[in-house]
């Protein structure tokens, strides 16, 4: 199997066409993005002389969406660069340009026909041995190739991408009866490997898996709402992360989608399917109403929640169903839910809510929770062949952190079977062998292996050796050694991983001690470190309730201690004979920043949102963080080249001082967090995996710990350039006093203080400098006001 995909076309440039143009600009593939010749001139045109013969109209459908790409938000783009390797064209002129490319994705209106005519088309300009996909969410694959010729039938297949494509995982690949099995198992592993997806094979079947079940699901919740009399709050109030959903729980979810895009997936299922099951994908006449009205969610700024301006401030208000009306949005509060609260896990909470018979929320996560699980049930063998697919894709797809067949383990197969029985449903036949033989989970764990239910056994589940589990790890092999705040583990091959598992994996002095432990340990015992973790973030940076404590209760003492233990197990970690590699992802803030550059390259998740952001807290970088983004500023000029050190030393000023953050590892590597020893893993699920390779590659080519080297400062002259940059914001009113005061502090540290210009010093005094100035600004009334701030409502305080 030699394929390879070097270049792209993606046909159809909507909202879609072009993210997915987008994202595959992301991992550096060249793409070609056509759509339709219009009609007409629009009025710019016309005056500036243009026809429709002109190449800037016939391809103005195309090049106006690429330019769209810019203002989305959340920004399709990892960096705004990634734009030049979209190219634009039309169906009409540039067909014959596909027999450049070696995948050609179709994305054009769900409209079997019109598929049809362009899947065509395709064929005849196509190279032979190209691949072609679909991102139909609802028309057959098969039947919209059925006329197609024999290689092309052969190199086709469904390639579903969820939006946006930059941030959803799941990619579901649907193969025909043609698909040649080394393409299917070429896409999948292109599409793990390259894409970063998480792929799962679905059935050609309406929706395939995800839309189907998630659909369902929504849709249930409507009718059991409306049937029970629970209002939209109440509902999206237990049906989110308390039972292991998003926040966005169900009508949020529909206001972000799109209550038209909404209906028109339900509508797919609709009219392809009969019997109960069309019943359950009918639209409620009041949601037809919306529909009419323009009430289509986010887009159109209302849909079934309102946003508007009241007494105390912004409001959210809710839709009432019956009455079409907005009104004080509700919240289930009740015993069961307060004890959810208590549990820890969405299995936990889940199990609590469902068992909670008589209990009004309880009651109402039962009535959404059954009827999908059963259906599911049914589905299975239908929309894929196996469970762990069909939860896969509901977690990847809808962001569940169970799937089904998942969340039907947490709440106890057996039991929960007896009182559907009751309750009068039907069992799926399956489901009762499988009790019948003794058998009453899903799934199981054995000797660190998972193994899945399936057609009277247990199958073991295959697991990429690029994802690093380190659930499954530590269940596997003991922990080296562990505390409240980080667990010393072995990644196997001579490499240590340290996890951090403090809350919101802050630093705190636990973290610390685990950090000299284990760079100690890996001196004498392995042959490197990665620093890593599979929580939902990095790290946020340093425990700042612990911080304001302390100087609430002017414990200064204690702060120094623990910013000088920080600085002091930074520096071990720079020079330790050993290698380390951080591999940062998600929120990889202050303290989270500071852990990863030092260390000896950076292995970033492509979702990295990396910065120094202590000024917005009333505070600079205390763990060392100044003097280790300018060391790395200065390390990314090319040796022999003359620079302005004034220039670097302004440029390091200014990310810290306007607590700068990257929206993509790409954009931490244009801020200069990264450089060239750094690297980016685009799928986060091999993140630990390709971190562990960094250290072994380092290890085996010869690794020596780096020689201390002294540092040239700007001194005296340079501090008073970045104190005037910074008091010419003040006096523009983009600053305020108390940030006029942080940034002298960063630029007096940053400086070197008051040298000359080109003055070498250690990192020591730097780091002197930032702990006397941190501890300076800790005891300041308004840097203390910002931190609580920070602490209660989770944002910055401008003061």
């Amino acid at each position: 199997m030699n394929h390879k995909i070097k270049r792209a076309a993606v046909l159809g440039s909507g909202v879609m066409g072009a993210g997915i143009a987008a994202h595959l600009a992301n991992v550096g593939i060249p793409t070609l993005m056509m759509d339709i010749v219009p009609r007409e001139l629009t009025d710019a045109e016309a005056k500036k002389g243009l026809t429709l013969e002109d190449k800037a109209v016939r391809n103005r459908i195309a090049a106006e969406n690429k330019k769209a790409l810019l203002k989305q938000k959340p920004s399709p783009l990892t960096s705004k660069q990634n734009l030049n390797l979209i190219e634009v064209g039309n169906f009409t002129d540039d067909m014959e340009r596909l027999s450049e490319v070696d995948w050609v994705i179709e994305v054009v209106v769900e409209n079997l026909d019109i598929k049809k005519k362009v899947l065509a088309d395709v064929d005849r300009h196509r190279k032979t041995g190209s691949f072609v996909s679909s991102n139909t969410s609802g028309i057959s694959i098969e039947t919209m190739s059925e006329d197609c010729s024999e290689d092309f039938k052969a190199h086709f297949l469904g390639t579903h991408f969820f939006n946006p494509p930059r941030y959803l995982k799941l990619l579901e690949v649907i193969p025909t009866k043609h698909t040649s099995p080394d393409v299917l198992q070429f896409m999948k592993e292109f599409g793990e490997d390259v894409l970063g997806k998480g792929v799962v094979e679905a059935k050609d079947t309406p929706n395939f898996i995800a839309n189907r079940i998630g659909t369902y699901g929504l849709l249930v919740t409507v009718q059991q709402m409306l049937e029970k009399g629970y209002s939209v709050g109440e509902v999206d109030s237990v049906t989110g992360p308390m039972i292991g959903r998003p926040k966005s729980a169900t009508f949020r979810t529909l206001d972000v989608v799109g209550l038209d895009t909404f209906i028109h997936v339900a509508n797919n299922v609709y009219d392809q399917v009969e019997g109960e099951e069309k019943k359950a994908f009918e639209t409620p006449s009041f949601m037809k109403n919306m529909l009419e009205k323009g009430w289509l969610g986010s887009k159109s700024g209302q849909g079934f929640f309102l946003k508007q301006k009241g007494e105390k401030g912004s409001e959210i208000l809710q839709l009432n169903p019956e009455t079409l009306e907005y009104e004080k949005r509700g919240k289930l509060k009740t015993k069961a839910t307060e004890m959810a609260k208590q549990e820890k896990g969405p299995q936990r909470k889940l199990k609590t809510l469902v068992h909670a018979e008589g209990d009004r929320a309880g009651d109402l996560v039962w009535s959404v929770v059954k009827p999908v699980l059963l259906y599911s049930a049914e589905l299975y063998g239908e929309i894929a062949d196996d469970v762990p697919s069909i939860d896969e894709a509901m977690r990847w797809g809808f962001g569940w952190e169970l799937g089904p067949f998942e969340m039907w383990d947490s709440i106890g197969v057996k039991t929960s079977v007896e009182r559907m029985k009751k309750e009068g449903e039907t069992i799926p036949t399956w489901v009762e062998k499988m009790l019948d033989e003794g058998i009453d989970t899903f799934y199981k764990k054995e000797n660190g292996n998972v193994y899945f239910y399936h057609a009277g056994e247990y199958k073991q589940q295959s697991f990429n050796e690029k994802v690093i589990n380190l659930k499954r790890l530590k269940e596997e092999r003991e922990v080296i050694k562990k505390n409240a705040g980080a667990s010393l583990i072995d990644l196997g091959d001579g490499v240590a991983g340290l996890e951090f598992h403090s809350r919101s994996n802050a630093i705190g002095l636990d973290i610390i001690q685990m950090i000299n432990f284990a760079i100690d340990h890996v001196d004498e015992n392995f042959e490197g470190l990665v620093i890593g973790n599979q929580a939902k973030n990095f790290c946020v940076g340093a425990n700042l309730g612990m911080i304001l404590m302390e100087a609430q209760d002017f414990n200064f003492f204690e702060i120094e201690m623990v910013v000088k233990g920080f600085q002091d197990s930074m520096m071990k970690m720079k020079y330790s004979d050993k290698p380390v590699v951080a591999a940062p992802f998600g929120m990889t803030l202050g303290g989270g920043a500071e852990v990863c550059l030092p260390a000896d390259a950076i292995q970033a998740s492509q979702e990295t949102y990396m910065g120094l952001v202590e000024a917005g807290v009333g505070l600079i970088p205390g763990g060392g963080g100044n003097k280790e983004l300018y060391i790395k500023h200065l390390r990314n000029i090319p040796e022999g080249i003359d620079f302005d050190l004034q220039k670097v030393a302004n440029s390091v000023f200014e990310k810290i001082a306007m607590a700068k953050v990257s929206t993509s590892a790409e954009e931490a590597k244009e801020n200069g967090f990264l450089d060239q020893q750094d690297a980016i893993s685009v799928n986060g699920d091999h993140l630990l995996h390709d971190a562990k390779q960094k250290v072994l590659g380092l290890a085996r080519s010869g690794y020596q710990a780096p020689k201390r080297t002294k540092i040239p400062v700007v001194g005296e002259q340079g501090y008073a350039t970045m104190v005037l940059g910074a008091k010419s914001l003040a006096l523009s009113g983009y600053a305020s006093e108390h940030d006029l005061k942080i940034a002298e502090k960063l630029a007096f540290v940053l400086s070197g203080g008051k040298l000359k210009e080109g003055t070498l010093v250690d990192e020591q005094y730097l780091l002197d400098l930032e702990r006397e100035a941190f501890l300076s600004l800790v005891g300041e009334p308004k840097s203390q006001a910002r931190m609580q701030h920070m602490l209660m409502k989770g944002k910055p305080l401008r003061n």
